[in-house]
């Protein structure tokens, strides 16, 4: 798999995508891609063989708002129907928790 930079208008939203998106979790990361975009070569979008997003559909949102014509993709083509299922859960839980003395 390797990175591609495509087209935003091919990345499809996944409309299946368990996950709610907060507005004000919304806000930063649009705040964040306009201030950082070089962050979203760092961490591109996983896309299926349609182009139908896996992982980052909050950040395709932000994309399009922060008004960019290309992003970054994965395309995890060799995915089961129920591999994809198992990657869109497991890339929205979060593990762990902040050392919030750390980030300070």
């Amino acid at each position: 798999m390797k990175i591609q930079k495509v087209d935003i208008s091919q990345v499809k939203e996944n409309k299946d995508n368990p996950r709610f998106i907060n507005e004000d979790k919304f806000k930063k990361l649009l705040k964040s891609i306009k201030e950082f975009p070089e962050m979203l070569e760092l961490r591109p979008i996983v896309v299926n063989e349609d182009m139908v997003v896996l992982g980052g559909n909050m950040r395709l949102k932000a994309c399009k708002e922060a008004g960019l014509k290309k992003v970054n993709i994965i395309q995890a083509s060799d995915l089961t129907e129920k591999q994809q299922k198992e990657f869109i859960i497991k890339d929205n839980v979060g593990f762990g928790s902040w050392d919030w003395d750390m980030l300070a």
